[in-house]
């Protein structure tokens, strides 16, 4: 979600988004100026000049959602040899066939597995770099939040920066209701409850970040402890086929990094095929137990999707979008029977 590199442009005023909470200041500058000199970065925070909720920062510092930005006049570099963007129009076909609703304001996407939100190392294939194809002049679509790469589902997209910035205050706020359905192993008890949790990176996941993105994973961590941030999520059971899984329905309050898949993990019951999260001790013994074991016929892709999204339309109304079951994950509700039609009783848990 790259901000326009205008030189000489004048001061702006930017929000920090949900999915960039927990951001360093040189992290969240070069995502939004890549060609942005982290040399001069660092000069305009020592003189001051980079101010957040109007209070000065250095380039370490962490971000929270909700902040705000003070941007300054920006130098940026320019690139030795200027390449020519061309939009490709196979990836405008794409987006048109993964479209659940549009208007002129914004978009609702049905994200496919292993297609990331953004680009990455290794990434060469994301839905912000074919969000150009659709552009008009030097306006283009804006990503509102992301989904990790093999998450499925509902992806808001904002047809300009004035509508992301309106969607981005209503996630900030909480106002937007946020529905994932998950296949785990084993049956949670309670069969509804509240995960309350504080998550940190966990080791080496800083230093990987770009160069090993695959190592990434969140841990539980302590209250006051470095980088540690509340996360929340309710959870209800829809189906089961005990004692092998569960269908779950969760709703998170907050947006934490791999919030769903590291709760599901903290609570004893990790989201089938995640690569991540799941690999413990007592996982493999579960599996190793013949009742336990989920059946091999499974594909082994995690079985996780942005469900459905509930949100007040900036321009007026109700934004009530939902995706179907991705391809996979459709296999196994027909295999273990679950209908995905039944009530889900996630619509009774709390929205605060």
């Amino acid at each position: 979600m790259s901000a326009p590199e205008v030189k000489g442009a004048g001061v702006t005023t930017t929000m920090v988004t949900e999915d960039e909470a927990g951001m360093r200041v040189d992290r969240w500058f070069k995502r939004r100026y890549p060609s942005l000199a982290l040399s001069h970065l660092a000069k305009i925070c020592r003189k001051g000049e980079v101010r957040v909720d109007g209070k000065r920062v250095e380039t370490s510092t962490r971000l929270e959602e909700g902040q705000t930005v003070r941007v300054p006049p920006l130098k940026i570099e320019e690139p030795a040899s200027p390449a020519v963007k061309r939009a490709n129009p196979e990836d405008a076909r794409a987006l048109g066939e993964m479209t659940l609703f549009e208007d002129k304001d914004l978009m609702v996407l049905n994200k496919p597995f292993g297609l990331a939100t953004q680009g990455g190392s290794g990434q060469k294939r994301h839905i912000d770099g074919m969000l150009e194809s659709l552009a008009k002049g030097d306006t283009r679509p804006v990503l509102v939040h992301r989904l990790d790469r093999d998450t499925s589902g509902v992806l808001l997209v904002a047809k300009n920066r004035r509508m992301a910035a309106d969607l981005g205050e209503i996630f900030r706020s909480r106002q937007a209701k946020k529905i994932y359905w998950a296949l785990v192993e084993g049956v949670p008890k309670p069969s509804q409850g509240r995960v309350s949790l504080y998550l940190a990176k966990g080791a080496g996941m800083e230093k990987t970040r770009g160069a090993g993105r695959d190592l990434e994973k969140m841990r539980v961590a302590k209250h006051g402890e470095a980088d540690a941030q509340h996360s929340l999520t309710y959870y209800a059971i829809v189906d089961k086929v005990a004692p092998r899984c569960a269908w779950l329905s969760m709703k998170p309050l907050t947006g934490r990094t791999h919030q769903l898949r590291a709760h599901a993990e903290a609570i004893g019951h990790p989201i089938f095929g995640d690569p991540k999260y799941g690999h413990r001790p007592e996982d493999e013994v579960r599996r190793r137990d013949p009742l336990r074991a989920m059946p091999d016929g499974l594909e082994r892709k995690l079985h996780l999707l942005a469900r459905r999204l509930v949100l007040p339309h900036p321009k007026g109304g109700v934004l009530d979008v939902t995706a179907p079951l991705p391809d996979h994950m459709k296999k196994s509700w027909e295999l273990f029977g679950f209908d995905a039609k039944q009530y889900d009783p996630i619509e009774d848990a709390p929205d605060a």
